[in-house]
C-alpha cells in the first residue's frame, strides 16, 4: 500500500519493536519515519511536521518520552501517543497531563495499534474541518477551524485533545455531560481508556484558562460548561 496517509514519527530504541510499529504503520498506509532517542525524535517532528508521534517513555540520552512530549507540546500540537512499558497509574495520568492524546502499555497488540492511531487522527481531523468559525465567551475566543485559543488577547497553547474536549463543551454550553458523553463525544467510540482520563483533561484546561472557563463540577455526574 502506498504511504498516502501522512507521517508519523516513531521514537522508540528497542529496533524489535519499532520494526514491529513500522511494518504495521506503513501497511496501512502511513509514511514512518524512526528516531531512536529524544533528540532524534524531536529533530524529525519539526522538520517533517508529522500527523502524529509516538513515544516510548523510557529512552537513551538526556530526554526521555516525557520530556519531549512537554517540548513537542510547548510548540505544535500534533497529536503523540505513547507506547510504554511503563504501566503504572501514575506514569499514565503524567502522560496525559503532559497533553498526550493516547497512551498505550507494552506488551501490545499491533492491530489495536494501529486502530488507536486512526481514531486519535480521525477526532483530530474532525475537528479540524467540522465547524469552521469561532466562539467568544468573554475574553475567551477559540477558533475552531483554526483551532486556535485566545485569552485576554494572548494565544493559549492547547494538545489536540484539550481543544477538541473545549470545543465539544462550549458546543454544548449549559448541559450537564457526564464522562461517558465526554469520552463519546470527545475520544469517541472506538476509546478503551479510563474514564478518568476526562477528569486528567478537565484539571489541564481549567489550568491553562484559569477562571475564563466557567466550568462547574456537578458531583457524581459530570460537568457543565456555564
Amino acid at each position: 500500500m502506498n504511504a498516502d496517509l501522512g507521517t508519523i514519527v516513531v521514537v522508540e530504541d528497542d529496533p524489535h519493536i519499532a520494526d514491529l510499529v513500522d511494518l504495521y504503520l506503513r501497511r496501512d498506509g502511513f509514511r514512518v519515519l524512526i528516531a531512536t532517542n529524544g533528540d532524534q525524535g524531536l529533530e524529525l517532528a519539526r522538520r517533517e511536521g508529522p500527523r502524529m508521534v509516538i513515544l516510548d517513555i523510557g529512552l537513551p540520552g538526556a530526554r526521555d518520552g516525557f520530556d519531549v512530549c512537554k517540548e513537542l507540546r510547548a510548540e505544535s500540537a500534533v497529536p503523540v501517543l505513547f507506547l510504554t512499558a511503563r504501566d503504572d497509574e501514575i506514569d499514565r495520568v503524567l502522560g496525559l497531563e503532559l497533553g498526550a492524546d493516547d497512551y498505550i502499555t507494552k506488551p501490545f497488540s499491533p492491530r489495536e495499534l494501529v486502530a488507536r492511531v486512526r481514531a486519535v487522527l480521525r477526532r483530530s481531523d474532525d475537528s479540524m474541518h467540522r465547524r469552521p468559525d469561532t466562539i467568544e465567551l468573554a475574553d475567551l475566543v477559540v477558533h475552531l477551524g483554526g483551532r486556535e485559543v485566545f485569552a485576554g488577547g494572548e494565544p493559549v497553547a492547547l494538545t489536540a485533545r484539550e481543544f477538541d474536549l473545549l470545543a465539544f463543551l462550549l458546543s454544548n454550553q449549559g448541559l450537564v455531560l457526564n464522562r461517558r458523553q465526554l469520552l463519546q463525544g470527545v475520544w469517541g467510540p472506538d476509546w478503551y481508556g479510563d474514564e478518568r482520563t476526562v477528569d486528567v483533561h478537565v484539571a489541564q484546561l481549567r489550568k491553562k484558562l484559569g477562571a475564563r472557563l466557567p466550568l462547574t463540577t456537578v458531583w457524581g455526574v459530570g460537568y457543565r460548561l456555564a
